[in-house]
């Protein structure tokens, strides 16, 4: 059954952003941060097109993406650093994955999963340098340090790997962002004195790896970038850094009708046909990762969708299931037709940076959200 909507997604993109990356860093490796099931764009597939692309590693937030990804054939080196206290890591030190410490009880929980399963985990110690996210303090640092050195003296893990993340990345003239350098140089220092035996520093994610090489080290972590979309839109789009958005997301017209001058559209009659017009229904909603902030209001039209060769913006708000277009008195549209919501932008669509502007977030939002009951077909794919 063909489905109403679905996402096509160039992994020939792909592969070309993490190759504009590496280019950006040419003194670093790279490391394609896959999380969130690539950003919405697919795990598997996204992961196997950015180490095509040149990638020497993986990046995962959960446990569970990285043992999907070696679950699929990834042999290259993968990273996972999001773990509660009742996370069982036995699987992924079998499964050879990389696993972040960010504090003592993680630390522990590392060391008893070495012990259980007779595996030298390798870790990266991960320092708040300033971000107050994860992370041990820098105060702190120096403790669990020494307790890891012990460990891989026993055998028992490899300190492969140093990291932190910065707060204000996509603003690389912001003070914080050498202060956390500063203080991850420090950490990194540390560790080398101690004598960790660090594989990789890292620090960059996106943002940084484009715009300051002093956060490069020897590793860099982009996200967003390897799918094509700017981590800094206030300071240029992604063709400026040699990126093409990968995922255009697209639906059919459900119902194509007739209404008359001042008829109320969806819920709360937010919107108001001004004369009489077409409506187009298109089957997508918050269900399927629409925002819902993205809804028209006051009588103005909401974010941006092309429908033939012409922009239309929602009208009314975004329903769980599906929204309305005003097509126009003189809509040519029928039942069926494509309606693009957001593309690359090279045939003029919409992109994801059009929609979040126009629902007050980010693109990272955007693309992440789109819903399981949107199909993903993948073009470009390496033979």
């Amino acid at each position: 059954m063909k489905p109403p909507a679905r996402a096509l997604v160039d992994l020939a993109a792909v592969r070309g952003n993490v190759a504009a990356l590496a280019a950006h860093a040419p003194s670093a490796q790279v490391m394609a941060v896959v999380k969130a099931d690539a950003y919405g764009h697919g795990l598997v597939p996204c992961a196997h097109a950015a180490l095509a692309g040149g990638a020497t590693w993986l990046g995962v937030a959960q446990a569970t993406e990285a043992l999907e990804l070696r679950a699929a054939g990834v042999t290259a080196p993968v990273l996972t650093w999001l773990y509660s206290p009742h996370t069982d890591l036995d699987e992924l030190l079998v499964a050879g994955i990389d696993v972040a410490v960010s504090g003592p009880w993680a630390f522990d929980q590392v060391l008893d999963a070495a012990r259980r399963t007779g595996r030298t985990a390798r870790v990266h110690l991960k320092v708040d340098t300033g971000l107050g996210r994860s992370g041990v303090p820098a105060r702190e640092f120096g403790a669990l340090l020494a307790a890891a050195v012990g460990a891989q003296a026993d055998g028992a893990l490899e300190v492969v790997g140093v990291f932190s993340h910065l707060a204000w990345a996509d603003a690389p003239d912001h003070p914080t962002v050498m202060r956390q350098a500063e203080v991850f140089t420090e950490a990194v220092r540390q560790a080398e004195r101690a004598g960790a035996h660090l594989e990789v520093r890292h620090l960059a994610n996106s943002a940084a790896t484009l715009t300051n090489p002093a956060m490069h080290f020897d590793l860099v972590r982009p996200g967003l970038a390897v799918f094509g979309l700017s981590p800094v839109p206030d300071i240029a789009g992604p063709e400026r850094f040699g990126l093409v958005p990968a995922m255009r997301l697209e639906a059919e017209l459900a119902l194509v009708k007739l209404a008359p001058a001042g008829h109320g559209v969806s819920y709360g009659h937010a919107y108001v046909t001004p004369v009489e017009t077409v409506l187009g229904v298109v089957p997508l909603g918050y269900a399927d990762g629409i925002p819902r902030h993205a809804s028209g209001h006051d009588g103005v039209t909401g974010a941006p969708v092309q429908v033939g060769h012409r922009r239309v913006g929602i009208a009314g708000r975004v329903c769980m299931d599906q929204f309305v277009l005003d097509l126009g008195p003189d809509a040519a549209q029928g039942t069926g037709d494509t309606v693009v919501l957001f593309g690359s932008g090279a045939d003029g669509e919409p992109t994801a940076e059009d929609w979040a502007r126009a629902a007050g977030t980010i693109s990272y939002e955007i693309v992440t959200r789109v819903g399981v009951r949107v199909p993903r077909e993948y073009l470009g794919e390496a033979q």
